[in-house]
C-alpha cells in the first residue's frame, strides 16, 4: 500500500475520484480513504496546512495502514528566481526552516531530538517521481531542497533568505512535517510540489489564479507513477 498527503482537498481531489472500492476510517480529525488506485493498493488524506497537522496526520496513516512509502504532493511557492509557476520540484530533502535555536549555537534549522536539519527523501522514489514528471508537456523538473513553515511566504526578501540558508527550490508548510514522521518511523517518503506562485510579493495574486493547475500537475505525475508510465 503508497500513502498520499495533500494538505487541502484540491491537492489530492482528482485522484480521490480514482479510488475503487473505496472505504473512509476517522482517526481524530483526518479521515483516510483507501482503495484501489490505478491498480495499486492507495490510502489518501486531506492533512490540512501546517507542519503540526501534517506531522499527525503522516503518524496516524502509518500506524493504521502501514504504508509501503508516503508521498506529499501539491503545490508551493517558488523557492528562487530559478523555478517558475507551473515547474515541479521533487524533494531531495526537506528542511523545516522556521526552526531556529541559532543563539544556542545550532545550525538555522536544525530539528531538537532528532538532530538534523535535513530530512531525507527516498532517493529511489525520487527518481521513480522525477521520470513520472518529464512525461508531463511544457514542465520544468528541478531537484533539490524544499523548505517547510508555518507560514505563506509573500516576500521577496523572506524567499531569499531561505534560499540564502537551505539552497530551496521551493517553500511551503508540510513536506518537512511528514518526512519528520516518517523518517522517525522508518518508512520512505517524497515531497513533490507544483509550483502556484514566486513567493514574492505577487503570491497572493498568483496563488489564488494559479492554484489548480499546479494541483492538478502534481496529481498528474502520482498517476503516472502509479501506472508505472514513467
Amino acid at each position: 500500500m503508497v500513502g498520499l498527503i495533500g494538505a487541502m482537498a484540491v491537492e489530492v481531489e482528482g485522484l480521490m475520484v480514482q479510488l475503487e472500492g473505496r472505504t473512509e476510517k476517522r482517526i481524530g480529525m483526518d479521515t483516510f480513504v483507501s482503495g484501489r488506485l490505478f491498480g495499486q493498493e492507495a490510502v489518501l488524506a486531506v492533512c490540512g496546512p501546517g507542519k503540526i497537522n501534517a506531522a499527525l496526520c503522516a503518524q496516524s496513516m502509518i500506524f493504521a495502514f502501514h504504508p509501503d512509502w508516503v508521498l506529499n504532493l501539491g503545490v508551493a511557492g517558488a523557492g528562487d528566481e530559478q523555478v517558475s509557476i507551473g515547474d515541479m520540484v521533487i524533494a531531495t530533502c526537506a528542511v523545516q526552516h522556521d526552526c531556529d535555536t541559532s543563539p544556542l549555537g545550532d545550525p538555522v534549522g536544525l530539528v531538537s531530538k532528532v538532530n538534523l536539519v535535513e530530512f531525507p527523501c527516498d532517493a529511489a522514489l525520487g527518481d521513480r517521481l522525477e521520470r513520472a514528471a518529464r512525461t508531463l508537456e511544457n514542465v520544468r523538473v528541478h531537484r533539490g531542497v524544499i523548505a517547510t513553515g508555518d507560514q505563506f511566504i509573500n516576500r521577496g526578501d523572506v524567499r531569499r533568505r531561505i534560499h540564502d540558508l537551505f539552497g530551496a527550490k521551493a517553500v511551503e508548510m508540510e513536506g518537512a512535517a511528514v518526512a519528520h514522521a516518517c523518517y522517525v518511523h522508518g518508512v520512505p517518503c517524497g515531497v513533490v510540489r507544483s509550483i502556484s506562485d514566486q513567493a514574492n510579493g505577487q503570491s497572493d495574486m498568483d496563488y489564488p489564479t494559479f492554484v489548480r493547475l499546479a494541483a492538478s500537475h502534481s496529481q498528474q505525475v502520482v498517476q503516472r507513477l502509479l501506472e508505472d508510465r514513467a
